[in-house]
């Protein structure tokens, strides 16, 4: 309109807006400096709400925050205590507002699609690591589970991060006798998102276990602890030994031990009986 000198109810029969919203534009166009070709969006949050915290009360939370840096929880059980009645998301939403939230602002949320059910080998298989050993002598190690065969697979090393777990997989991929479909772990950091996008290059779909949702890697918590008690706990720690031993435990494993949870078959069992697809 400002270029062409055309009137407002021409530009915005053109562009299909209110004659009013573009009189609006042009009025704050002319306000702005010269340089600045675009018309900054005016956020539509209210400035007040009627139902708003008073003043007092947030200076109460920021304050006890302050005092002993504890939780929203336990502010808010002691404000009730002093007879201040609110809910615990105000209370949060206080802490997040005033900069006081224990959560990274940069941390990744992760989707969680529906998980798979295991009805065949490879469908839904879990990863995992374990340690072993003080922070100055300490072995890893890698660890792999279907829940359809509960087929195992581990691999000890002495330091574990996203590379590494992409040779593990690798590694696992020609040692296991069915090919995996997705892979499900948790959110720790040599599982994050360059695993994600190296796994995916396999054609294997990776997704995370849900927070607080321990049942979600529930087999391969408990191969864990089958695999530290029958094989680990016997052996002295060091890398070498633990090279030899694991593989010649994983072959008692999944070709000898009976399996309450599977009838008392052993994984190769279960495989041998499910037709491959």
């Amino acid at each position: 309109m400002v270029q062409s000198g055309q009137s407002t109810v021409a530009v915005a029969g053109h562009f299909g807006y209110s004659q009013s919203v573009i009189v609006k534009w042009v009025h704050r166009a002319k306000m702005l400096p010269s340089n600045l070709h675009t018309i900054p969006t005016r956020s539509s949050r209210p400035h007040t709400h009627a139902h708003a915290l008073p003043q007092e009360i947030i200076f109460r939370i920021l304050a006890l925050r302050e005092e002993r840096n504890q939780c929203a929880e336990i502010l808010h059980h002691r404000l009730a205590t002093e007879g201040i009645i609110i809910s615990i998301s105000s209370v949060k939403r206080v802490l997040k507002r005033h900069g006081c939230s224990r959560y990274s602002r940069w941390k990744k949320w992760h989707q969680y699609p529906e998980r798979p059910i295991p009805e065949k080998p490879g469908i839904l298989v879990e990863i995992d690591t374990i340690h072993d050993g003080p922070h100055e002598n300490r072995l890893y190690l890698y660890t792999m589970l279907d829940v359809c065969s509960r087929w195992a697979y581990a691999q000890a090393c002495k330091r574990i991060g996203t590379h590494r777990s992409v040779r593990f997989v690798r590694k696992a991929q020609e040692t296991i006798p069915f090919a995996i479909s997705t892979l499900q772990s948790d959110h720790g950091p040599e599982f994050s998102k360059y695993f994600t996008t190296q796994i995916e290059t396999r054609d294997i779909t990776h997704r995370h276990s849900r927070v607080r949702t321990p049942n979600d890697n529930a087999h391969l918590e408990r191969f864990n602890r089958t695999i530290q008690d029958e094989c680990i706990s016997r052996l002295p720690r060091k890398l070498v030994v633990y090279q030899k031993e694991i593989p010649e435990y994983l072959r008692y494993y999944n070709t000898e031990r009976p399996h309450m949870g599977l009838g008392m078959k052993t994984p190769t069992d279960i495989i041998k009986t499910i037709p491959r697809y």
